[in-house]
């Protein structure tokens, strides 16, 4: 071994947390605090592949706990199954893997954590792998013992580690070019920190989630395999939306929370794009596209062409049963993990998801038996008069030798009417049993008109009254089944199979439903109709959101009126749609106002700083909208001093009230008090500026009687370029607490439960 005294004098040239002087100083501390040992606490990580990285993440406090405590029971580890992450994942203590329990998912490596040193570019820590977190503890525990420092060690891989005392351990890297002889490595390089217990390490840990689950939300994503602007998944994107909701839980139903009357949503995810590039789609689209402009090419079959697919008959037919089985086996296998559940489910669906998700509402039909008991008994699938077991089953279509297989799976009858051909391929069923096993289970279902996705109307609601703009007529083939729905875009063989329980809210983010609608040639939705499973509808959209429309114009075509605005989550509108805000335009809208032509400008004056700052930023973006610049400069020639002079009022008097909301008592006392001074200080023109009272409008049945539009509050930087902002409005959902805190209010009102303080 090379000199400690080496080690010592590049050490403190290197790492800066020593004294300057000597690392003799390093004797001088006080070691009898240090004499007694004690031993350390271990934590459980997880490793993730982030960014081509390893990342080394670790469960909360309560997973952690859970994971020490079993293993530290005496038991055998091997085949120990731990749930974590709110029953999401199962870790498996003996193999010391973690695995994804209701979608696919990489297995990720768990480890025992209690020794870490600092990473090389991100200055995370990285834990020691646990044989040699053990090798470490025990010199450790010996150098406190006998108080004998400047242990030094090498790892498995060559490197470095010197325990100097126990302030300063630290960590060398291998050198990258050792020579032929095997000679011993010697610590080069800037040493790295080392540190005992993840006390010590910069590191977040979570409390863990309610183990109460009071309702369930299945999301589906839209179009392609990335769903934000950082290609992240549907799971990542929903656990997102989850951490949030968490949150606003705390904050939004904090007394809720503390009588116990609430613990907290579910969100799963539901993931159709990979079945349907699983066909082999990809490999036939491969062969027709050009060479040139590969990458767009490439993002264009496997984005965009999703689209397309969901308009043919062929692979329109895969999506749909793709995302009704993927929600049937998810609930199945939710409620056989949480027995005590007696919560709601409800639906969202971001963009082209929310879509599907309309038309398997659309055709569901209510008169087949009593769905709410499928939440004790999801058996209800299968034919109520067949009494055989699977295992009587396979023997009468002569494949008992495939029901281990099952078994071992753990599947069972109801389990199996859900499985799909690639799901029994996975099992390795032969070709010739899988097509007698699917052509059995479509026999059974056809006995029991199950799937027969025939429309029926809402209950009391005369199919006469609703116009053949709505009517999805149920036609019929040559043979004379009726068993085939057009649904007015050539989709003639799509036949929509039928969820195994009733969907309280259906929420749409950034949905194309009305547009879609519309092209498929319906020009009105008559008021009477409302989808015969599920009671609640709400169309969520950012207002620059190219791909959303609206649904409420196509129920009253007749009026005008402008959508809800979503309440931000603090209680208020933001900053630049706030009560003291100053408009140029003549004609006033309720969400925003048109400065230019190519713009939509929201300008309030809290002081002169900001106003001059939006002013300067306004100029940046004129550049790059050419067009827009010579009515740009009339304006600002035209309205800057007019703009400055109510600016000057609108924030000084008191604010006024917004569009469908009422004003808090202070706001109530304060204009009150200020009356007199603002009708002598408004002229002719900013009186038409006041928000007059918008009765009450109906939209007709589909969301209970409710309004169904429901616009959000754009963010200040955002409403300077709408354009600039597009595609982002499209992807802003996930992380909205806007729109969790809508879903999470709306959701529990159907409980009797509302937030602590109305949002206005």
């Amino acid at each position: 071994m090379s000199s400690v005294g080496s080690h010592q004098e590049q050490l403190s040239q290197s790492d800066p947390s020593p004294s300057p002087n000597s690392c003799s100083s390093f004797e001088l501390l006080d070691m009898d605090a240090g004499s007694l040992y004690e031993p350390v606490s271990p934590h459980w990580f997880y490793c993730k592949i982030i960014d081509s990285k390893e990342t080394w993440i670790p469960f909360n406090s309560e997973d952690s706990q859970q994971l020490e405590d079993a293993y530290g029971s005496g038991k055998d580890c091997n085949g120990r199954v731990v749930p974590t992450d709110g029953g999401r994942y199962d870790v498996h203590l003996g193999e010391r893997m973690r695995y994804a329990v209701y979608w696919d998912e990489l297995a990720s490596e768990v480890r025992r954590c209690t020794w870490f040193y600092k990473g090389d570019k991100d200055n995370k820590y990285v834990p020691y792998s646990e044989s040699f977190s053990q090798v470490l503890e025990e010199t450790y525990m010996l150098a406190v013992t006998l108080d004998e420092w400047k242990k030094k060690l090498e790892s498995p891989n060559r490197e470095i580690i010197i325990l100097h005392n126990p302030k300063l351990m630290v960590h060398y890297q291998p050198v990258a070019g050792s020579d032929e002889w095997g000679s011993t490595p010697t610590e080069q390089g800037r040493p790295r920190t080392v540190k005992r217990g993840v006390e010590n390490i910069s590191v977040d840990i979570h409390c863990g989630e309610p183990l109460q689950i009071d309702h369930l939300v299945f999301v589906v994503h839209g179009i392609g395999p990335a769903c934000d602007l950082r290609f992240r998944s549907i799971v990542q994107c929903v656990n997102d939306f989850r951490s949030v909701s968490l949150n606003l839980l705390q904050t939004h139903f904090k007394k809720a929370q503390e009588n116990q009357q609430i613990g907290r949503v579910e969100f799963l995810p539901v993931n159709w794009h990979s079945p349907l590039h699983s066909t082999g789609v990809d490999v036939d689209l491969q062969r027709i596209t050009l060479p040139s402009i590969n990458r767009l090419r490439h993002f264009t079959n496997d984005t965009i062409l999703d689209v397309f697919f969901y308009n043919s008959p062929t692979y329109c037919q895969t999506i749909v049963d793709t995302v009704a089985s993927e929600m049937n086996r998810i609930y199945t296998l939710f409620l056989q993990r949480n027995p005590d559940f007696k919560g709601g489910v409800s639906i969202a669906g971001h963009s082209l998801g929310s879509l599907i998700l309309f038309d398997i509402l659309t055709n569901q039909k209510e008169s087949l038996g009593d769905i709410d008991s499928e939440k004790d008994a999801p058996n209800i699938v299968m034919d109520q008069g067949d009494t055989l077991t699977l295992e009587e089953d396979l023997e009468k279509l002569q494949l008992s030798e495939f029901f281990s297989i099952f078994e071992k799976e753990k599947v069972d009858k109801e389990a199996l009417a859900l499985c799909t051909d690639k799901d029994l391929q996975e099992m390795g069923i032969p070709l010739g049993p899988r097509k007698k096993i699917l052509n059995y289970i479509r026999t059974r279902k056809k006995s029991t008109g199950i799937n027969r996705p025939i429309l029926q109307p809402a209950s009391g609601v005369n199919i006469s009254n609703i116009p053949k703009e709505l009517e999805f007529c149920n036609k019929t083939d040559a043979t004379g089944n009726g068993d085939y729905l057009d649904v007015g875009i050539g989709q003639v063989s799509v036949k929509y199979p039928r969820l195994i329980y009733k969907p309280e809210i259906f929420f749409a983010f950034g949905s194309p439903i009305g547009m879609f609608l519309t092209v498929r040639g319906l020009k009105r939705i008559d008021p009477n109709y409302k989808f015969p499973t599920c009671k609640g509808f709400f169309n969520i959209y950012h207002p620059f959101d190219p791909v959303a429309y609206r649904i409420e114009p196509m129920v009253v075509p007749g009026v005008e009126f402008e959508p809800m605005l979503i309440p931000h989550h603090k209680g208020r509108k933001r900053m630049h749609l706030g009560k003291s805000e100053f408009r140029t335009c003549n004609s006033r809208r309720s969400d925003q106002c048109k400065l230019t032509g190519s713009h939509s400008l929201y300008l309030t004056v809290l002081d002169p700083k900001l106003f001059v700052n939006h002013v300067m930023l306004l100029f940046m973006y004129v550049s790059e909208l050419r067009e827009g610049l010579t009515r740009m400069s009339m304006d600002l020639k035209n309205n800057l001093l007019g703009s400055l002079r109510m600016a000057w009022k609108s924030f000084t008097r008191a604010p006024y009230p917004a569009l469908q909301a009422s004003e808090t008592a202070e706001e109530t006392e304060a204009e009150s008090e200020s009356s007199s001074e603002k009708l002598s200080d408004v002229n002719t023109e900013e009186a038409s500026v006041t928000v007059k009272e918008v009765p009450p409008i109906n939209v007709g049945m589909l969301n209970g009687g409710q309004r169904i539009d429901y616009v959000l509050q754009e963010k200040p930087i955002e409403s300077f370029n709408e354009y600039l902002f597009a595609l982002q409005s499209h992807l802003c959902y996930w992380e909205s607490e806007d729109t969790v805190l809508l879903v999470l209010k709306e959701i529990y009102q159907t409980q009797g439960i509302f937030l602590d303080q109305p949002l206005q």
